[in-house]
């Protein structure tokens, strides 16, 4: 390294074995002015020696144009590797509270209206679909009633008679006490056959069902399959969703029936061991609680339950983002957003048909 007539010379090598003391030497002349740089005489030069000379002219606010010399070697490593023209990027200023809400509700507003078009294409498609086939595989309704009713029967069938197990124990703890052992059959028949026999069916068919329904579109949707089938001028939710739509409606009751009937026979096995009542008194009791209304209400929420189920699984399957990881994304929401839903049309059943002013 050279000081002459305000020029600082580096030659030889420029490379990062030589820049610790380069760097050392520019420090002790720093105090002398300091107007171009000479690098014409450097033989080497590598990525080190490039920040280095970013770094000279920082601290010297030495113009590239006008004050710095380079030979052909330094120039090419120098528009390769500096850092000196990366743009500085502006942090984006974040937007206030009142256009994240303003935005917030434009997105809803659109949610709204893309839920609204496709539940009105898979009402009207499943409906034409009773009477014309046209646009559906032969035999996806029975495949699909498999997978949604057979499959998932085992399940249900176990965790129902947990449940009635449990209710059954748990109530008969309490009404021994005051000799009201008969009164676990009304219990039993009625919790069972109007809230958790369809509840729990749902809650199961969401998790092992909605989940299904909607990593198949998602997956379809990612792989351009959903385009290929526009394409050939099918479309896709006579061909996609509308059989899962005719299957749940078929099974549902059946398996809300199977799932009742398990609990209320979990109930059964308490009363007789636990509480000393004879199967045919229980049986009795509960044929005497039982409506015709309450088997109705029952059956009848369970619909509306398996239609969420879908509609939820095919909104998230089709409105999906993203690769893979964006089919696992939709796939729990559409989990999550079918229980939510499952649990609030419950609700506001029990509102409807229960609540007395």
């Amino acid at each position: 390294m050279q000081y002459k007539d305000n020029k600082l010379i580096i030659t030889g090598k420029l490379t990062k074995q030589t820049v610790p003391a380069l760097y050392t030497e520019f420090l002790e002349l720093k105090a002398d002015p300091i107007n171009n740089l000479d690098f014409q005489d450097v033989t080497q030069v590598d990525s080190a020696g490039i920040a280095f000379i970013d770094e000279l002219m920082q601290q010297l606010k030495i113009d590239e144009k006008s004050a710095l010399k380079m030979n052909e070697i330094v120039k090419t490593a120098y528009i390769t590797f500096t850092s000196g023209k990366t743009p500085n990027v502006i942090p984006e200023k974040k937007a206030d509270i009142f256009t994240r809400f303003g935005s917030y509700i434009l997105d809803f507003v659109s949610s709204f209206q893309n839920g609204l078009y496709l539940l009105s294409d898979i009402f009207f498609w499943s409906f034409v679909g009773i009477f014309n086939r046209k646009g559906q595989r032969r035999g996806s309704i029975i495949q699909q009633a498999l997978f949604i009713g057979v499959d998932a029967l085992g399940i249900i069938a176990l965790l129902s008679m947990i449940l009635g197990l449990i209710l059954a124990l748990q109530s008969a703890a309490q009404l021994r006490q005051f000799g009201a052992n008969i009164f676990v059959a009304d219990l039993m028949g009625v919790s069972m056959v109007t809230e958790m026999g369809p509840i729990l069916t749902a809650i199961i068919l969401a998790g092992r069902s909605g989940s299904s329904i909607a990593s198949e579109i998602a997956t379809m949707k990612v792989t351009e399959e959903i385009d290929a089938l526009k394409m050939m001028g099918i479309d896709p939710i006579r061909y996609v969703v509308v059989p899962k739509f005719h299957a749940i409606t078929i099974c549902i009751p059946l398996l809300v029936t199977a799932s009742t009937l398990i609990g209320i026979f979990g109930g059964l096995i308490i009363a007789v061991t636990y509480l000393d009542l004879s199967a045919t008194v229980f049986i009795n009791r509960v044929f005497d609680v039982l409506t015709l209304r309450d088997a109705l209400i029952g059956l009848g929420k369970s619909f509306f339950f398996a239609w969420v189920i879908v509609i939820i699984g095919s909104y998230y399957g089709f409105n999906v983002k993203g690769g893979a990881e964006g089919v696992g994304k939709v796939t729990t929401q559409a989990v999550v957003a079918s229980i939510f839903w499952v649990i609030i049309l419950d609700a506001i059943n029990s509102l409807i048909f229960y609540f007395k002013i």
